[in-house]
């Protein structure tokens, strides 16, 4: 398995924000390079092209059958890094990408299961704190989904009987997780100025 860690710390030291999420997928390849520089890397990679479900890999590293998949998550931030302007948006809908953050953990299962990958990982990086903070209410339409500090992640996650179609479309299949992970966050990068300048990230480690 990569050391997400050690790779995560590198690239805060040259790269501690990123515009988008392609913008971080392609600085973090680029890290596993520098680092890593024997293996093979393939970004947007399709492990099945006879699937009807066309579903794409962050990152593929061939050479030892780990697929990565990421999340950028973002509030409002206006700031500038190295002489470059970052103007991050506030994205919202938490629990819709919550719940897309753990798909991603599902697929990477699935991914071991059917022997496409050996091992997975999904990292989400960002600076809205209302990620890893546990919350004051349990009973919210999302609470299978919650993704705080120290949670366990295991076995059916389904929404809420109260959540919207709205919410819901296009999602409404229970996310089942066969391992257990308890989730772990960590430090990655604060800038100096802004609300929500402080950035950390969640890695969920699948498989060997």
């Amino acid at each position: 398995m990569l050391d997400v860690d050690r790779l995560m710390t590198g690239l805060a030291e040259t790269r501690p924000i990123f515009h988008n999420e392609a913008d971080f997928q392609h600085a973090l390849a680029w890290q596993i390079h520098q680092e890593l520089p024997d293996l093979a890397i393939r970004l947007e990679f399709n492990p099945d092209p006879d699937s009807a479900e066309r579903r794409y890999l962050d990152i593929w590293l061939p050479t030892v059958g780990t697929a990565i998949e990421l999340k950028y998550l973002t509030r409002r931030l206006d700031v500038a890094y190295d002489g470059e302007r970052f103007a991050l948006r506030d994205q919202g809908a938490q629990d819709i990408r919550r719940h897309d953050f753990l798909k991603d953990a599902q697929r990477l299962e699935q991914a071991i299961e059917q022997g496409q990958a050996k091992a997975g990982l999904a990292v989400l990086l960002t600076n809205d704190p209302s990620y890893w903070t546990q919350p004051d209410r349990l009973d919210t339409i999302d609470a299978d989904f919650r993704i705080h500090e120290g949670r366990e992640i295991t076995g059916n996650l389904a929404w809420s009987e109260n959540a919207s179609k709205g919410t819901t479309e296009g999602k409404e299949e229970p996310i089942i997780i066969h391992g257990s992970y308890i989730l772990s966050w960590q430090d990655y990068a604060t800038l100096p100025e802004g609300r929500y300048a402080q950035f950390r990230y969640l890695a969920v480690k699948v498989g060997d």
